[in-house]
């Protein structure tokens, strides 16, 4: 079983007209996350979020190691959430208390958590987990919020071809944390087009990890300025960094769904500042 670490800078939208597609790739991709018998994790100075794939199969997989991020275990000053995207259940294993996860579930780590052990239930079908972690100034207790529990929003137009239903996990209506926001959409069927309209919002970061899509399907995701939109062209299991200044909407050409992650000055959804279609250049 072996833990990778790999590393984002992110940049300033000054630097989009110099950047090849390679370039936008390298600084806001983040590819093929997830692996068997792997833990990829990612460490990003875009609000300092660690995004990650962890899939144990064959034997457990501990995380709890905080030396890529300067203390002695990972979540010392983190809060985190992992979702499991597998088809598989699994358990995660928090300071000796064991959480199971089945298929999009998502626990809540909080601030402190020393060892963390993730396993599957089957190396079969293993379980998928997607960590999203950021740095917290306040506790909250370690928990799981399961589908169930989520809260449903159905929004969109089937005529616009975005109608999508957004689950909140890891939010204030639901399930408090510090400033970790995360939660799972799915387009409906028929529809291609998520996050619309368009917005940026200044004051959070957001992350996107897409699942659920066949080998041969491909999301686009638009990224930039409202004035000056580029795109990265994006599979199964690779996730993206959005920075506050930066549109994030995505199109794909068959079914496909993605896991929501945010954190920044404040935990208030609804902050944002929308653009027209008709206003992208």
């Amino acid at each position: 079983m072996t833990t990778t670490w790999t590393t984002r800078y992110g940049g300033s939208p000054a630097m989009m007209d110099s950047m090849t597609q390679e370039d936008l790739r390298e600084e806001y991709l983040i590819p093929a996350i997830f692996a068997p018998g792997e833990a990829r994790l990612c460490y990003t100075h875009v609000d300092r979020m660690i995004v990650g794939g962890i899939v144990p199969a064959g034997g457990a997989l501990q995380i709890g190691d905080g030396a890529e991020v300067g203390t002695d275990h990972l979540f010392q000053a983190r809060e985190g959430g992992i979702a499991n995207l597998g088809r598989g259940a699994g358990t995660i294993t928090v300071d000796g208390t064991a959480h199971r996860l089945d298929p999009r579930d998502i626990l809540y780590v909080g601030r402190g958590a020393r060892e963390v052990m993730l396993e599957s239930d089957s190396a079969g079908t293993p379980a998928e987990f997607y960590l999203n972690s950021v740095p917290a100034q306040v506790d909250h207790p370690t928990k799981v919020i399961t589908r169930a529990e989520s809260k449903a929003v159905t929004m969109g137009d089937p005529a616009k071809a975005n109608l999508r239903t957004l689950r909140m996990y890891i939010h204030p209506e639901v399930s408090p944390s510090c400033l970790l926001l995360m939660g799972i959409t799915d387009p409906a069927e028929g529809s291609v087009w998520n996050t619309m309209p368009p917005h940026t919002h200044e004051r959070r970061m957001e992350a996107y990890v897409y699942f659920g899509m066949s080998e041969e399907d491909r999301v686009f995701h638009f990224m930039g300025r409202p004035d000056n939109t580029r795109h990265l062209t994006v599979a199964s299991g690779d996730a993206v960094l959005s920075p506050a200044w930066s549109i994030h909407m995505g199109c794909g050409t068959g079914p496909y769904a993605f896991v929501w992650g945010m954190t920044g000055e404040n935990q208030v959804y609804q902050e944002m500042s929308p653009v027209a279609v008709r206003d992208l250049v």
